[in-house]
């Protein structure tokens, strides 16, 4: 990244995930993109929780957290909340600290963030999953909405997010809601893995990169890929949650290449490794990154257009209903069949994924701070 790219120097920023470190998905990438490293594109004293048994390697700039009893509702739920607080009031020099982001506008570590230090200006950053559980726990929608309250401004990847927001705290201050697309690594948009050069194949290689959880979609995948001739799976996913998933692949007849759950390097060079990532998410996606990092990889991208991912792929990917069999068979058919298509959505996912520089993402967060002190 050029020394133009990276944000100066600037307030030093609390930020805390309540997922232990290792724990997969988006938004755990994005917060260490931005936080952690040698050279973070934000100043921060950034946490996540310490997981059970042997302390993991972590990157510069990350401090865990010990406290047990991560739930969901009911009084143990407080208590979790009170032990959290606890931890960072001991962790954290109040005067050392200029904003606050609180990732997550549910979960434990927002209101412990908010009550360990709650003279600070707050800047809320809503991710997918937190309307997930908000929508299925009452004590969740509580933290979501009291979280909307306190926030100064609270930034959305896209506009569905700010919409479903909204639909679950319909009193939030909309002047509040600023929008900031997330971003994806420079150094991935500047020096991509190259892809090699394979003699016409008569099969499409898919890949599926990502949680197993039931909002990504998978069964749908499933039983529509598993009818289908002239196509090869591999799934990149966390190992227990795909030994959960084997024996429904196994039952539905899918032979799939399992890849492991692969490190950031690992998991691009198999983007240039194969010929459409899958994206079959059934509720929403904050924004998709990891459709924007294969884009970026020059992999095109097949997805059902849920909120937010729609928004941040529009025409570079091509959309399908998972859920119907014989749409998604057209249009595998199409991208192994139709000439040009494959090349023309790989140019279009490159010209995508430009727009999303992590440094712009910095910059723009960087700079709403400012302005809050």
């Amino acid at each position: 990244m050029s020394s133009l790219a990276r944000p100066a120097p600037g307030l030093m920023t609390a930020t805390f995930l309540d997922l232990p470190a290792g724990s997969p998905g988006g938004s755990v990438e994005l917060f260490l993109d931005l936080y952690t490293g040698e050279k973070p594109l934000i100043p921060a004293r950034a946490f996540m929780l310490a997981p059970a048994g042997p302390r993991p390697r972590t990157p510069a700039g990350l401090d865990l957290l010990s406290a047990g009893g991560k739930c969901l509702e009911g009084p143990a739920f407080g208590r979790y909340v009170a032990a959290l607080r606890r931890a960072l009031t001991a962790a954290i020099n109040p005067s050392e600290i200029d904003v606050l982001h609180l990732h997550h506008l549910a979960f434990g570590a927002t209101p412990a963030l908010l009550r360990a230090l709650p003279t600070h200006p707050r800047i809320a950053l809503v991710h997918g999953t937190d309307l997930i559980f908000a929508e299925a726990h009452r004590d969740q929608l509580q933290v979501l909405r009291a979280t909307a309250r306190a926030a100064d401004a609270i930034v959305v990847p896209t506009g569905a997010m700010a919409d479903h927001l909204l639909k679950l705290a319909p009193q939030t201050d909309r002047r509040k809601i600023t929008h900031i697309p997330w971003g994806i690594p420079d150094r991935l948009l500047s020096s991509p893995p190259v892809r090699p050069t394979h003699p016409p194949r008569s099969h499409l290689r898919l890949l599926y990169a990502g949680r197993l959880t039931a909002e990504k979609g998978v069964e749908a995948l499933i039983r529509s890929v598993a009818p289908r001739q002239g196509v090869e799976l591999s799934i990149a996913a966390p190992s227990a949650q795909y030994r959960a998933l084997a024996p429904r692949l196994q039952r539905a007849g899918v032979r799939a290449n399992y890849l492991g759950w692969l490190r950031r390097p690992q998991l691009w060079k198999a983007f240039a490794e194969h010929d459409v990532l899958v994206m079959p998410s059934t509720t929403l996606e904050a924004m998709g990154l990891v459709a924007l990092e294969a884009q970026a990889c020059g992999l095109p991208v097949l997805y059902q257009p849920v909120p937010g991912l729609s928004e941040a792929l529009a025409r570079s990917g091509l959309a399908t209903d998972f859920t119907q069999p014989t749409a998604l068979a057209r249009d595998l058919d199409r991208l192994r069949t139709e000439p040009g298509l494959l090349p023309a959505l790989r140019q279009a996912g490159y010209a995508n994924a430009a727009r999303y520089p992590l440094s712009k993402t910095a910059r723009e967060l960087a700079d709403l701070g400012r302005q809050l002190t």
